[in-house]
C-alpha cells in the first residue's frame, strides 16, 4: 500500500495541538513538508522543531486566526506568492461551545460559520489551483460525529458541522474531474483540550466529578475508552496517501463505534 508522501507539501489548520499538531506529525513522518496554519506563533513553532525531516523537508509556520478572514484571506495570499503550492489540505479548527440550539445567540452562529465553513472556503479555493497543476490533490476536513446523529448540548456546532460536509460532499462531485478527493474524518470523543472542557462543563453544571463525567461518556463508546489524537490523524493521513486515490466525498467516522448509524 503506497503511504508515501515524499514530494508533497501540506497545510494542517489547528496544528499547535489536538488533532491537527498528530496530522502533521504523521504526514511529516510519511515525507510530507508541512505547513503548520495556527494563531499562537510560538507554539506552532514548538511544534514544527519537532517534525519529522528524514525525507529532506523543510517545514514552515502560517500565522493566521480563522475568526478574522480578511486577514486569513491576506496572510495566505502572501504565502502562496512566495510559491507554496500544496498537494494536500487538512481543515480542523477547534468547535463551537456547547449549548442548545434554541438558546443560542445569532451571533454564535455567525462566528461559527465563520470559523468553519468561510474559513474553509478561503483555504481550498486558494489551494485548488495548485492541486491543479501538480496533479494530485487531497482535501480533508476534520468536523463531527454530529453530521451522522446530532448530538446532545452541541446545537450551533451539529448545525455548522452539517453545512461544512455537505460543502465537502459538493466540492468532491466538482473537483473529481480534476484528480482531486475531497472527505470528511469525524472524531468521537478524542483526547483534546476541547474534550476536557467539555468535561469540566458539564462537571460544574451537574454537580458530578469530572471522572465521573467521563466515565459515563466512556460508558456509550463500545471501545469503552476515549480516542487518541494520533488515532484520528492516522485516518486523516491515510486519506492523504496515494493509496486514498479512489475514496471521495464520504464521512469517515473514528468514534470506537459510538455513533449509533451506519
Amino acid at each position: 500500500m503506497d503511504l508515501n508522501l515524499s514530494g508533497k507539501k501540506a497545510l494542517i489548520c489547528g496544528s499547535s495541538d489536538g488533532i491537527g499538531k498528530a496530522a502533521a506529525e504523521e504526514i511529516a513522518r510519511m515525507g510530507a513538508q508541512v505547513t503548520l496554519l495556527a494563531r499562537n506563533r510560538e507554539k506552532l513553532e514548538k511544534v514544527k522543531a519537532s517534525l519529522s525531516t528524514a525525507h529532506d523537508q523543510e517545514h514552515q509556520v502560517l500565522v493566521a486566526d480563522f475568526d478574522d478572514l480578511v486577514s486569513l484571506e491576506f496572510e495566505l495570499n502572501a504565502h502562496l506568492q512566495k510559491g507554496n503550492d500544496y498537494n494536500i489540505l487538512v481543515n480542523n479548527s477547534g468547535g463551537p461551545p456547547a449549548g442548545p440550539a434554541h438558546k443560542a445567540e445569532l451571533e454564535e452562529y455567525v462566528v461559527a460559520f465563520r470559523r468553519h465553513l468561510m474559513a474553509n472556503q478561503i483555504l481550498a479555493k486558494a489551494l485548488i489551483g495548485g492541486m491543479r497543476k501538480s496533479g494530485y490533490g487531497r482535501i480533508i476536513n476534520v468536523i463531527s460525529t454530529s453530521v451522522k446523529a446530532p448530538l446532545p448540548n452541541l446545537g450551533v456546532s451539529n448545525t455548522i458541522r452539517g453545512a461544512v460536509a455537505n460543502w465537502s460532499k459538493t466540492l468532491s462531485r466538482e473537483l473529481g474531474p480534476d484528480g482531486i478527493t475531497v472527505n470528511n474524518v469525524l472524531p468521537g470523543a478524542t483526547e483534546t483540550l476541547r474534550l476536557t472542557s467539555i468535561i469540566s462543563n458539564k462537571a460544574q453544571k451537574t454537580g458530578a466529578s469530572e471522572a465521573e463525567v467521563a466515565k459515563e461518556m466512556t460508558a456509550e463508546i463500545p471501545l469503552a475508552r476515549f480516542a487518541q489524537p494520533e488515532e484520528v490523524a492516522n485516518a486523516i493521513a491515510f486519506l492523504a496517501s496515494p493509496a486514498a486515490a479512489y475514496i471521495s466525498g464520504i464521512n469517515v467516522p473514528v468514534d470506537g463505534g459510538r455513533t449509533p448509524n451506519l
